[in-house]
């Protein structure tokens, strides 16, 4: 696929992370993922709570719950629940990963990450990076 091509791709199916991410009922973020292999997507997330509990993300004080999902464990946890695999995939999400979220990409052998918005703390990126997975930002 030529750069272009790849750009174009790229920046559509963030797009859609970005959509997808609208659906979370998080008030302080809102954070969409998309896993993509082979020109389809065979997973998607966003941040919220686990199945069974209620859907407010944050607490009294407005601080996010600690048992909140971020959109890329979700889309992990989705894929691996089904006949799908991730490895080799592209993972499409709108805030950089985080560390934690990093080792679960890594550990599913997603290959490259794009994303919009670069998370305060670096430490996932360079994690990934050093894991030896492509780490892309787009702006859209």
């Amino acid at each position: 696929m030529t750069k272009d091509k790849q750009n174009k791709y790229d920046t559509a199916y963030l797009k859609i992370a970005h959509e997808w991410g609208k659906l979370s009922y998080c008030k302080r973020r809102q954070v969409g993922a998309i896993i993509v292999k082979n020109g389809m997507i065979i997973s998607d997330g966003f941040n919220g709570t686990p199945t069974g509990f209620d859907n407010l993300c944050e607490d009294e004080n407005n601080y996010t719950k600690w048992y909140v999902l971020h959109a890329e464990a979700n889309a992990i946890t989705k894929v691996s629940a089904s006949t799908q695999s991730s490895k080799g995939s592209t993972l499409y999400v709108t805030l950089s990963p985080c560390k934690d979220c990093s080792k679960l990409i890594h550990q599913a052998k997603i290959k490259r990450v794009v994303y919009n918005e670069q998370y305060k703390d670096t430490s996932g990126l360079e994690f990934l990076e050093k894991a030896g997975v492509e780490v892309c930002q787009i702006e859209i």
